[in-house]
């Protein structure tokens, strides 16, 4: 089996581009909310489910509606954590039947939430993005159509870098692009190397 490698980092911090430098090295990555929204749309058992919890209007036509949800979750704590109680078991089958099909060293996982969730656990090791709250706030605001507040909403539900940097086991601070990529190739040829020390 491949080592499992966490990727996280905060909204904006730029995980996502740093998944996809790891995928251009031959690193097999698994992005967990896209994941998750391709079930929430093909799991049949999952919409039941999302269906039951939040009524028929959670979908429309077959379609998860999306708009609906999250007017509903992020207004109610209760309702997201029933929400990701349906999805977290539905997501973390589905990355183990995924992990099993790779012939990789190791494969990399990329969850926001990771520490949160208690999903660190499961992974041999964690990488960190992290970027200043201002720049990543610049960062959203340019890809997404959010409000300020919105965006800092969804930070506060994030915890601070400041109480994630002890608990992993690498750590980048994504701010020039191309000395993310010299931290990155670094990390991947200790990983290499670590994983080739371990089989022998």
């Amino acid at each position: 089996m491949p080592k499992i490698i966490g990727l996280t980092g905060g909204i904006g911090s730029g995980k996502s581009k740093v998944a996809l430098r790891f995928s251009a090295l031959g690193i097999p990555c698994y992005i967990a909310d896209d994941r998750a929204k391709d079930l929430m749309k093909t799991s049949a058992d999952l919409k039941e489910a999302v269906c039951k919890l939040f009524g028929p209007e959670s979908y429309s036509g077959g379609v998860l509606n999306r708009p609906y949800i999250a007017r509903v979750v992020f207004k109610d704590a209760t309702a997201l954590a029933q929400l990701n109680a349906l999805v977290h078991p539905v997501v973390a089958q589905d990355f183990q039947n995924w992990v099993a099909k790779q012939d990789a060293p190791y494969v990399i996982k990329e969850v926001a939430i990771l520490f949160e969730n208690g999903g660190s656990k499961l992974c041999d090791s964690v990488l960190l993005i992290t970027a200043p709250e201002a720049v990543r706030l610049d960062r959203v605001l340019a890809r997404d159509k959010s409000s300020v507040e919105a965006i800092q909403d969804r930070m506060s539900k994030q915890w601070s870098d400041e109480r994630k940097i002890p608990l992993a086991d690498y750590h980048i601070e994504n701010l020039e692009w191309e000395d993310t990529l010299l931290k990155i190739d670094a990390i991947h040829q200790e990983l290499i190397q670590n994983t080739r020390t371990k089989g022998n």
